[in-house]
């Protein structure tokens, strides 16, 4: 009767022999094609450090009115721009500006690669049914596997530092920004479409100039989940080397410094807020947009 307490399992030894060949098989892939993969992300590296030396580099005040400016542009509200004004200044003043800086430069280049790679992939998600049923398995499994599992085959690839870190974001932050250019494109009201092949228009153009714009403000959220997904990924890739706001975190975990947990997790909470006003701010604005388009 013991069979009933006891689930089936492989035999102790097929077991381990069947992680020992994917551990060694991995192994060989990395040393036969590590160099060339590291080579291929060389382009993106030499982007992230010169985002990083701009945003470290360039006098605070010049930033400050950069960040500004932009926060304006995208919202036209006073509230969301003194927002951003109070919560720059008090990063300054704790003395948290040179990491607060490294970690908005990562976030910049992790949302602009998603940007780059997950609106083609949802567009064309949106065109085959097919596709759509391919990929979303994948996206589940990227939106729940455990973030600290992707650090481990990045790691074996591309070492420790701020690439494989990097990849590590954009793997966790990216199924939103997907997800939702694929449901934006679809939520497009057929009777538009129908309008625009009535006038003649090929499929690039009606995705040019009626699907994107139509679908932007839906596209927009996809962008502000991707920005707060990415920021909470922050201090796990810091693990292996991302510098920012997550080492000093990581520093207070394992020496169990209160206070500089606190002020480095508050730090990211604020750079946070303003990513998501900032960026729903301007979604709203494209809706009023659209509705009076419609209207």
């Amino acid at each position: 009767m013991e069979w009933l307490y006891e689930f089936p399992h492989m035999n102790d030894d097929s077991l381990r022999m069947l992680k020992k060949a994917i551990d060694e098989g991995f192994r060989s892939f990395t040393r036969a094609y590590g160099s060339a993969i590291e080579g291929f992300f060389s382009p993106l590296q030499h982007f992230l450090i010169a985002s990083e030396r701009f945003m470290t580099q360039t006098p605070w005040p010049i930033i400050l009115l950069i960040i500004l400016a932009i926060a304006w542009g995208a919202s036209r509200s006073l509230k969301v721009v003194l927002g951003c004004l109070v919560t720059l200044l008090a990063i300054g003043y704790f003395d948290m500006w040179d990491d607060t800086m490294r970690t908005v430069s990562m976030i910049f280049v992790c949302t602009l690669l998603s940007i780059a790679i997950g609106i083609p992939t949802g567009i064309l998600m949106s065109r085959s049914d097919r596709l759509q049923r391919v990929v979303n398995p994948v996206l589940d499994v990227m939106q729940t596997m455990p973030s600290f599992v992707y650090l481990i085959p990045v790691v074996m690839l591309l070492g420790i530092g701020k690439v494989p870190g990097l990849i590590a974001v954009v793997i966790y932050a990216i199924p939103p920004m997907i997800r939702l250019t694929n449901l934006g494109i679809r939520l497009v009201d057929k009777d538009v479409l129908e309008a625009a092949d009535a006038f003649g228009s090929s499929g690039w153009q009606k995705l040019k100039n009626v699907q994107l714009p139509l679908a932007l403000p839906t596209i927009m959220a996809g962008i502000n989940q991707t920005i707060m997904m990415a920021l909470a990924m922050v201090v796990i890739a810091s693990m292996i080397g991302v510098q920012g706001l997550g080492q000093p975190v990581l520093k207070a975990i394992a020496n169990q410094y209160f206070t500089l947990g606190i002020f480095n997790g508050l730090a990211i909470v604020g750079i946070a807020i303003i990513f998501d006003r900032v960026s729903q701010a301007y979604g709203e604005r494209l809706q009023k947009h659209r509705e009076i388009v419609h209207g």
